[in-house]
Order: structure tokens, then sequence, then C-alpha cells
């Protein structure tokens, strides 16, 4: 029996949001940006999820984070709106749907 070796190793797998998903969410912080609540965001980008998170401070924790998960895309969903807490705000397989708490926060801000 033979077996084939490779030369060079599999690149790995890395999750990262496509430029469709990250529009969407710097237009989020954009508008967070003017309304003064978020100065400083962070992106995190792994083999099993990217995050991003945004912060009021940099020096603070991350007020509200982003995730997308593929391997839960057939359970819970592939995104989620994470709290400053830890407490998951919201969760799906739609990013607008998951990204409008935030964007009612805003809206309620405004008024």
């Amino acid at each position: 029996m033979m077996s084939v070796t490779p030369l060079f190793p599999a690149p790995p797998v890395q999750i990262v949001f496509d430029r469709l998903e990250l529009d969407r969410i710097m237009q989020l912080y954009g508008r967070m940006v003017a309304a003064g609540l978020w100065r400083d965001y962070a992106l995190d980008l792994g083999r099993d999820r990217a995050v991003f998170s945004a912060f009021r401070r940099s020096s603070e924790r991350p007020e509200c984070r982003v995730v997308k998960e593929p391997a839960l895309r057939n359970r819970q969903g592939q995104y989620a709106l994470i709290g400053e807490a830890g407490q998951t705000l919201k969760r799906g397989n739609e990013l607008e749907a998951v990204l409008a708490p935030a964007f009612r926060r805003l809206l309620k801000l405004a008024d």
C-alpha cells in the first residue's frame, strides 16, 4: 500500500464576514459612532467563528458582538448578537434580523 503525502499542507480554514455582511455591520457601526455610542471596533477571525466587537471605549469589554458561526447554520442560526454581559440578544440565519435590536436601540435614542 502506498500513501501519498502532500508536499504542502492545506491552508487552515478561516471563517470571515463576506463583503455584504461586513458592509451591513459597518453601516450599523457608523451610525452608532455618529450617535456617540461606539468609538472602537475589533475583528476576530478564527477557524470556527468570526466576531465583530464594538466598544464604547477601547479599554472596556465590548458592548456588542456580532458572531458568525457557520457550524450552527442548521441548528440555531449562524449569526448571533451578543450583549455586553454575554447574553445572546438575537440569533438567526438572516443578518438583518439579527442586527434589528441594535438598529431599534439607535432609533429609540433619536426620539
